[in-house]
């Protein structure tokens, strides 16, 4: 039991420091995974924040352009609306009449021709022709916001079907002096021109491009999908305004089709905005494959540095294991199993320094095989050496405290140590193992043994020395007063402990 506990107690070492290897690599392996994954997560941002500028660069440059074009054709409503207040224009000739109404921008390709309704919406004049075909527009929503309201302004109408083309229309209000209604001038911005600018875009299969009015109302989609067109985005509750808000980005799945994309939204400088998006799986692409990359290198990395820690592990504990077995050939008799005489020196000296500054007793018990030598004479060396290995059990089984220490002095004498023990209780453990020595010999070949005892309180400057030589003391007056028996040291001068 004692020379397991010392051998567990020689290991602990070893075992600690194969953990801590182990412990060390899996912290070093978290450390490196954590600095990985915060890299890798700053990639994702910069990846995100890239495409965010760019859709946001997108959508603020189709929105400029879409502006522009707006206040180019607003310019040439405000010049119809103001010349028709002109006390001329309804005696000039009509091919004078549209001369004075109507610029070339009436006739840019995308753009349709002007239009002007009197005030109960029949058309009058037409830029496109000077014989126009009677049509009335009273009930259309552009001509009915400028007849209630008179503050109305520019007004851009739903998508509609408008002179046979999908267009969007353009209208102002023409008031008198006193701001009387008189009419509306109309006119459109085709899907040709959305398309046209659309497609001069360098853009991915699933990017989308979304134009709106201030209201919400989608009035031109890339892709092109007429059941999305003239859609109004208030009236669906899972989309908020919140979502996008001006010259901001919105990450997740939008309002027209369940596709995650990122959504970036132009700033507010025209009748119209313009929303950018992109699908994730196409913005986070390059920064998933880098991902799976360094993610990669690093597991294979990790199961490295792991396998190394386990197999270093192992041949740290096989190390351990082998000192182990060194210390204990080195510190072991190798007849008798006990302590040898140096690993009894190293540890009476140990335990005196302790028990001085303890304060406490230590007790020494010197045993000598009897007429040894004359046993050995007799029998041969080969049973003098199983009666030195039956007298070492007999201590063994009779010394059980984790702190005392069996050991083989030399010969056929012994030394029993045994730490914060009085002199009684040493006399006990040395009449136990008397006993066992003498009841374990046969008839043929009895054995017996004689014990010297000394305890003693250590005190500065007092040598452990003493303390054997005490003992050895007892033992000779033991040999002398017949053998076979148990004496204790008299030591009238020092801290005798009884």
């Amino acid at each position: 039991m004692l020379s397991g506990w010392r051998e567990v107690t020689a290991r602990r070492p070893w075992r600690i420091s194969a953990k801590l290897l182990i412990i060390s690599s899996v912290v070093t392996v978290i450390g490196f995974s954590a600095i990985c994954v915060n890299v890798m997560l700053d990639m994702r941002r910069g990846e995100e924040a890239l495409a965010r500028q760019t859709l946001e660069n997108l959508a603020t440059t189709i929105e400029s352009d879409i502006s522009r074009n707006i206040e180019i054709y607003d310019l040439s409503l405000k010049a119809v609306a103001s010349n028709m207040l002109l006390p001329e224009i309804a005696t000039v000739p009509k091919a004078i009449r549209h001369l004075i109404l109507f610029d070339h921008a009436t006739t840019a390709r995308h753009f349709g021709a002007i239009q002007v309704f009197d005030a109960d919406g029949r058309l009058t004049i037409d830029a496109s022709t000077l014989d126009p075909l009677p049509a009335n527009r009273s009930e259309e929503d552009y001509f009915k916001i400028h007849r209630h309201n008179p503050g109305a302004d520019l007004f851009i109408s739903r998508p509609m079907l408008f002179r046979g083309a999908y267009s969007i229309v353009l209208s102002r209000r023409i008031s008198d002096t006193d701001g009387g209604f008189l009419g509306v001038v109309a006119g459109s911005i085709r899907f040709s021109y959305f398309h046209e600018l659309f497609e001069r875009l360098n853009l991915d299969p699933d990017d989308t491009i979304t134009v709106l009015k201030r209201d919400r109302t989608i009035m031109m989609r890339r892709p092109f999908d007429l059941d999305v067109i003239g859609t109004n985005l208030a009236e669906r509750q899972a989309w908020k305004a919140d979502n996008l808000k001006i010259g901001t980005s919105y990450s997740g799945q939008g309002p027209v089709d369940p596709t995650p994309r990122l959504y970036a939204r132009s700033g507010d400088s025209g009748p119209l905005f313009v929303v950018a998006g992109k699908p994730l799986s196409a913005v986070f692409e390059l920064w998933r494959k880098e991902a799976i990359r360094i993610g990669a290198v690093v597991l294979l990395l990790a199961l490295f540095l792991l396998g190394s820690a386990i197999v270093l592990a192992r041949e740290i504990g096989r190390r351990a294991e082998a000192e182990s077995k060194l210390e204990e050939m080195a510190t072991t008799d190798a007849l008798t199993g006990l302590k040898n005489r140096r690993k009894f020196d190293s540890v009476i000296d140990s335990e005196w320094r302790r028990a001085m500054r303890a304060k406490t007793p230590v007790a020494l018990l010197m045993i000598d095989a009897d007429h040894f030598k004359a046993f050995n004479d007799t029998f041969g060396h080969q049973a003098g050496d199983q009666v030195l290995v039956g007298i070492a059990i007999c201590i063994s089984d009779s010394v059980s405290r984790a702190g005392d220490c069996a050991a083989r002095y030399g010969g056929e004498e012994f030394a029993v140590l045994l730490p914060n023990i009085s002199v009684a209780d040493a006399y006990k453990v040395a009449e136990t193992i008397r006993g066992k020595v003498q009841g374990w010999s046969d008839d043929q070949t009895i054995s017996t043994v004689s014990c010297g005892i000394a305890s003693l309180v250590p005190t500065v400057g007092m040598d452990w020395t003493v303390l054997v030589a005490a003992a050895d003391k007892a033992l000779y007056a033991a040999k002398a007063g017949g053998r076979n028996q148990s004496v204790v040291a008299s030591l009238p001068k020092l801290s005798l402990v009884a």
